[in-house]
């Protein structure tokens, strides 16, 4: 089984579902710029081969060099799991004749509006929206639909460069904002909380899920400092208040024609109990959820999603055992790490339901948070019930505090 990635190595978590290939019997063929000295000692261990391509991100550039690096041996898989390079995993399947969802299919998963518009003639709830190209056409989207209104890149990931805009001035200052994306979406704000659907599926039939809910929701920790952002994934996705979200993510799943592999999908559920479809990507969920996949069921959903793109297989014994809190945290001041307050206190309390922490360590130069999803390092515990896992992250939340100075 010979199994091109690309990006073996970043974002990070890609390392994990290089080792999840190399353990399930694939020969592992890197992709990326540079070479392959330059890899991290996990990554390269585990693969077989490595291909240099100029220009990671010029999808024709990098297709074609790649096709012609490949000619000649026999490849089984061409897979991607970072959201700039999904496309360009897509475009080589087709040009190659491997197995594997088309170009066409992927980019129902990237292209915002033309996701949209598939769900929704499935018949599924999604919010209102429009493809803009120029602040004209954004400002007449935005008066068409209504405020509050979400703008979003089309080709975005995770909430970048997303705003929500309650008026016309609001609406200007996300556009001048917004300046060097080329495409954007305009849509309905849908207010309700906020959760994610992640599943593996095999030949479009999901055989793992795991729902997440967002403390606060992204749009709201990525527009305030002083948000500590959480999620905790739930023991049991299918318990009967998460329902409607699974059903919804199986339904949009069949919609937008998933073959084999992994989506992250975010969602809504309105105080009605209306859920809504908000987004969906051919690729696994950031801020360490697979992590927390596997403390919530003692598995490894690294090798388990190389084992069902490889051979088509889930062999993991889901356990379901314990409800998982990430909190992220974010410094106070600006420079560099100088006290954390509150961990011991936190790991007593916690006890037997602390996981860890990756916090930065005293001394090192706080990260950017407009940048960066898990801020300068957070701390994850987990617990078999809800209301115990749920405080012990409001604890996190409110006690743990990282200082900074310059």
């Amino acid at each position: 089984m010979n199994v091109v990635f690309i990006s073996p190595h970043y974002p990070p978590e890609m390392a994990g579902f290089t080792r999840g290939l190399a353990e399930v019997g694939a020969n592992v063929i890197g992709v990326g710029e540079g070479s392959a000295a330059a890899l991290p000692n996990a990554t390269r261990g585990h693969l077989a081969d490595w291909v240099s391509v100029p220009k990671l991100f010029d999808e024709e550039s990098a297709a074609n060099a790649l096709v012609r690096a490949l000619r000649g041996r026999k490849i089984d898989r061409i897979e991607s799991l970072w959201e700039p390079t999904v496309l360009l995993a897509a475009r080589v399947r087709d040009l190659t004749g491997v197995p594997g969802m088309s170009r066409d299919t992927v980019l129902g998963f990237r292209d915002k509006q033309l996701m949209k518009e598939r769900v929704a003639r499935a018949g599924l709830r999604v919010p209102l929206s429009r493809r803009v190209t120029t602040v004209t056409e954004a400002r007449h989207a935005a008066l068409e639909i209504g405020f509050p209104v979400i703008i979003k890149p089309i080709a975005g990931a995770g909430s970048a460069d997303t705003f929500r805009c309650d008026d016309g001035p609001e609406l200007e200052r996300a556009l001048a904002r917004m300046s060097h994306i080329g495409e954007a979406s305009v849509e309905e704000f849908i207010d309700g909380e906020e959760f994610t659907c992640d599943a593996i599926s095999i030949d479009g039939r999901p055989v793992f899920e795991s729902v997440t809910q967002y403390h606060p929701r992204p749009l709201i920790a990525r527009s305030e400092e002083w948000v500590s952002p959480a999620q905790l994934t739930f023991r049991d996705p299918h318990e009967r208040a998460l329902a409607g979200g699974v059903e919804l993510g199986r339904n949009v799943l069949a919609a937008l024609g998933m073959g084999s592999g992994f989506t992250h999908m975010e969602w809504y559920k309105k105080s009605n109990g209306e859920v809504v479809f908000g987004e969906i990507a051919a690729r696994s969920g950031g801020g360490h959820l697979i992590d927390m996949m596997n403390w919530a069921n003692d598995i490894d959903v690294y090798r388990e999603w190389a084992r069902a793109v490889c051979w088509g297989r889930f062999d993991a014994r889901v356990a379901r055992r314990y409800h998982v809190a990430m909190v992220f945290k974010r410094a106070l001041g600006q420079g560099r790490i100088a006290r954390i307050e509150g961990l011991r206190e936190l790991r007593a309390a916690c006890g037997p339901a602390w996981v860890g922490d990756h916090l930065l360590p005293v001394g090192t130069r706080r990260r950017n948070w407009k940048q960066t999803v898990v801020s300068d390092g957070g701390v994850a515990l987990r617990h078999p019930d809800y209301r115990t896992c749920r405080a012990l992250m409001e604890k996190a939340i409110g006690e743990l505090t990282l200082y900074a100075r310059p």
